[in-house]
């Protein structure tokens, strides 16, 4: 679906990333970790095409990113941001649909499909009864739901997400996430996201990237990478795993003086 091929990525004199060759297949769910500043967001965003590399490439269904015209790669991949800004008063409802328009071809005014797609993607997320509200009325956690369903009507084989629990409450991280994995396991879709919460990461993801952040990194499936000490370096913090029934929670080790 996605891969990198000898990816750098620097910020300033630091390499964030050195040489990444990477590959993301169908129907796989990534999550990308590490600590603040090691380059998740930076990466996610090249990843969408958003950003140059400092070396390398990126290819999206083996096809380098620069290649791609604008309205196939919005067919492609939906990039959800960590933060955003509203500056002008749209509905929810014309938020999602306007994940709609890479469908539009020739014509510009939604369809009967568009609004279609855009109030199923709303009640998947439990936001259907605010589609007339002004986005800038809602709280963060509803934004970042209404956000999340725009993705989702977007309707991309890719999605790629930066930090896609921030401001939700417990109940809705777990079945944001949920619907993550089910995605990508019933439909085949391919999900990239960053996160920090390892015990969520570990419970939907099939595979990892750790990101030290000085240019090194490690890949591979949860079982391989997201182990105590490989953890405990990357992350900068003992990490010890606690079994309870077929979960493994992650919890840090106490370190005080």
């Amino acid at each position: 679906m996605i891969s990198t091929q000898e990816l750098v990525l620097t910020i300033g004199k630091r390499r964030l990333i050195d040489q990444l060759s990477w590959q993301v297949g169908d129907g796989e769910c990534w999550s990308i970790i590490g600590r603040n500043g090691a380059g998740k967001s930076t990466l996610l965003r090249t990843l969408a095409g958003l950003r140059d590399p400092d070396g390398g490439s990126v290819s999206i269904q083996g096809r380098p990113l620069p290649q791609w015209p604008l309205a196939e790669l919005a067919r492609q991949r939906a990039f959800l941001a960590q933060s955003r800004s509203d500056a002008f008063a749209y509905s929810v409802i014309e938020t999602v649909l306007s994940a709609r328009h890479p469908y539009h071809d020739n014509r510009y005014w939604e369809g009967s499909d568009d609004h279609r797609i855009a109030l199923a993607a709303l009640a998947s997320m439990e936001v259907a009864d605010m589609a007339e509200r002004d986005v800038r009325t809602l709280s963060g956690g509803e934004r970042q739901r209404v956000a999340i369903a725009a993705m989702l009507a977007q309707d991309t084989p890719l999605l790629l997400l930066d930090e896609p629990a921030n401001a939700l409450d417990l109940a809705h991280q777990v079945s944001v996430m949920g619907l993550l994995a089910r995605l990508c396991r019933e439909q085949n879709k391919t999900a990239v996201m960053v996160g920090h919460d390892l015990n969520l990461a570990h419970s939907v993801s099939t595979h990892a990237l750790l990101l030290m952040g000085d240019g090194r990194w490690l890949a591979g499936s949860v079982g391989e990478v997201m182990r105590p000490a490989i953890l405990s370096e990357y992350l900068g913090h003992p990490i010890e795993i606690v079994q309870h029934c077929k979960r493994s929670i992650f919890i840090p080790s106490e370190d005080i003086a």
